[in-house]
């Protein structure tokens, strides 16, 4: 926690490249693809098992994630799973989480999507969940 000279607590903001992406739950994995490929011209990056794509927008940094729950109830407005911000610098996660915590946040998970693709999953004090 950083005090200035009359010992108020300074928030430090977490330096990232913006808003990477958006975690959809969907009700049907191919219809969905289908979808963001036609009307927006994204292209599937890669899958993550047999649920889960990753697209993105061609020549942009962007990506939305389909991750297919059948039957769940979050379908629809209520199904983002978690907003994902890329560091500026990967070395900064460790300081990145402290201040999450310093400022009410919480660590929900932590680890490698591959080997030397480190990530964390945090959450804001309203419990929205967010991946650094």
């Amino acid at each position: 926690m950083i005090l200035d000279d009359e010992q108020r607590y300074v928030p430090r903001v977490i330096r990232t490249q913006g808003l990477t992406h958006v975690h959809l739950i969907v009700s049907d994995l191919e219809r969905s693809l289908r979808f963001y490929e036609q009307v927006f011209g994204m292209n599937e990056q890669f899958r993550d098992g047999p649920n889960m794509v990753f697209l993105n927008t061609p020549g942009a940094q962007d990506s939305i994630t389909l991750n297919e729950q059948p039957g769940d109830v979050c379908i629809g407005a209520g199904g983002v799973d978690h907003l994902g911000f890329r560091l500026v610098d990967e070395a900064d996660l460790d300081d990145a989480i402290r201040q999450v915590e310093d400022a009410g946040g919480r660590l929900v998970e932590r680890g490698e999507h591959a080997p030397g693709v480190p990530f964390a999953y945090v959450s804001d004090p309203d419990g929205y969940v967010i991946e650094l």
